[in-house]
């Protein structure tokens, strides 16, 4: 229940809010002097003050000045009977809600009450979610101990107060946009949008309306204005995952964006502009696309002022087991189940992997086991298969008359260049490089077969 103090020096008015009030469902204190006011202040957890300003022994404004300084969320409204307009603004400017001036009528006292009691709720919700942005989205959810994910932590820290642009780097299932998201949250900018968009998903025509946004009849169907990412995160942070997978075409759009601070819908003809903070992703090294001519040099330069890489699972496998335990509990207490651990010999097992699909991929392990798992502890038997034995040895090789030396080599090479690629989750420079190959050679052998890639 709510709690009201009406302080006012007449009797039958105090008398007449307090009926009033509880009516409507409140708990109702008086008090008839600015002295019996902070006596009921100091006893009781007050939402909302009432005073009048004139009071036998001193001034309402002295108790607004009291509540603002003892509990800024008490809303506090000012009531006279002799006040001005020059008074009504001096209530205000130290933190009235609002200024009634008597005589009034009971129906605008029940609004203004409402208005003042919505208001504050309001307050304490932005509150509540931005202290649950931070929780959610803040370094605590970019879980490890090594020393890997510390430089981490120190780097997100140290760009977090800037407005430069940020290029994450790191393979699939690293974790780059929950990067991005503990940016945006240890930044001056987390009130505002954080928006979220993969580049790689759509077409180049529907990336750009999605981007940009578009006006009325821009093309067929375009019936009405749409705001693009780039408005709707004005102020806050545009996070952009995969842009090297963004054409020739959009690229040139996307420069201007950044150099000049301006937009403009996709059949407009205004220049609107935007305070965006942009934090790019790739897991594709785009100085590598750039070499290849596939990405321009000038967007790379500015889209990388500061890069940040994600390291991969196989490079902090002392943070295995504090992820593992992570996701174990949330998925048995979503479940339901009373897995409790994962079992020594299994968190072995787990440390050997070499997680091509990193995070991710431990998370849905963790998932699958907790799901079948009927014991307290997560067993090896509840692992995949290709986990527990994630390499099989290489059977003997007949030698003979019919052995051919050119073939045997071949699908050497297949089996080495796909399960290169498994563990570098498609990245063509890191599997090269795991392969102690330059990226030229890669693509050669890529090419000398075919069915590589569409088998990965």
């Amino acid at each position: 229940m709510r709690r009201i103090l009406i302080v006012d020096d007449e009797q039958s008015m105090r008398e007449m809010l307090a009926i009033l009030l509880k009516k409507e469902g409140f708990e109702v204190l008086t008090a008839g002097s600015r002295a019996e006011a902070g006596t009921a202040l100091a006893a009781h957890v007050v939402d909302l003050v009432l005073t009048d300003v004139r009071l036998p022994d001193g001034d309402g404004l002295e108790i607004l000045r009291h509540v603002k300084a003892a509990a800024p969320e008490t809303v506090v409204i000012v009531m006279t009977g002799y006040g001005t307009a020059n008074d009504a603004v001096a209530a205000r400017k130290l933190g009235a809600f609002s200024y009634l001036f008597k005589p009034f009528d009971v129906d605008e006292v029940r609004i203004v009450i409402r208005e003042a009691l919505a208001a504050r709720d309001l307050r304490d919700e932005n509150v509540r979610l931005k202290r649950e942005v931070r929780e959610r989205y803040g370094l605590d959810k970019l879980i490890g101990v090594s020393g890997a994910m510390a430089s981490l932590f120190e780097m997100v820290r140290a760009v977090a107060p800037a407005s430069s642009t940020v290029l994450i780097t790191g393979e699939s299932g690293t974790g780059k946009e929950l990067v991005a998201r503990a940016i945006h949250a240890l930044s001056p900018r987390v009130e505002k949008p954080f928006v979220s968009f993969n580049c790689g998903a759509i077409t180049e025509t529907l990336l750009e309306t999605e981007l940009f946004g578009h006006e009325p009849g821009a093309f067929t169907d375009a019936r009405q204005r749409k705001k693009g990412l780039f408005e709707l995160a004005h102020g806050g942070t545009l996070f952009l995952d995969e842009v090297g997978e963004t054409s020739p075409a959009m690229q040139v759009k996307l420069l201007r964006a950044l150099q000049e601070r301006r937009i403009r819908r996709v059949g407009g003809s205004e220049e609107i502009e935007v305070d965006v903070r942009v934090i790019s992703a790739t897991n594709v090294p785009l100085d590598q696309l750039v070499q290849e001519k596939r990405f321009r040099e000038d967007l790379f330069y500015r889209l990388q002022v500061i890069p940040i890489r994600t390291p991969p699972l196989r490079e902090r496998r002392e943070d295995i087991p504090i992820l593992a335990e992570y996701f174990l509990k949330r998925f048995a207490g979503q479940m339901g189940k009373r897995v409790a651990k994962v079992s020594d010999a299994a968190l072995e097992i787990l440390k050997r992997y070499s997680w091509p699909g990193n995070v991710r991929e431990l998370e849905n392990v963790i998932e699958r086991a907790v799901a079948l798992e009927p014991s307290e502890a997560v067993l090896p038997e509840r692992l995949p298969d290709g986990i527990r034995a994630p390499s099989l040895p290489a059977a003997p090789v007949a030698l003979g008359s019919g052995f051919d030396l050119e073939e045997h080599l071949r699908e050497i090479e297949v089996r080495l260049l796909r399960e290169a690629l498994g563990q570098a989750a498609g990245d063509r420079g890191r599997a090269a490089e795991m392969l102690g190959l330059k990226p030229r050679q890669l693509r050669y052998l890529l090419k000398k077969h075919p069915g590589v890639v569409d088998k990965n």
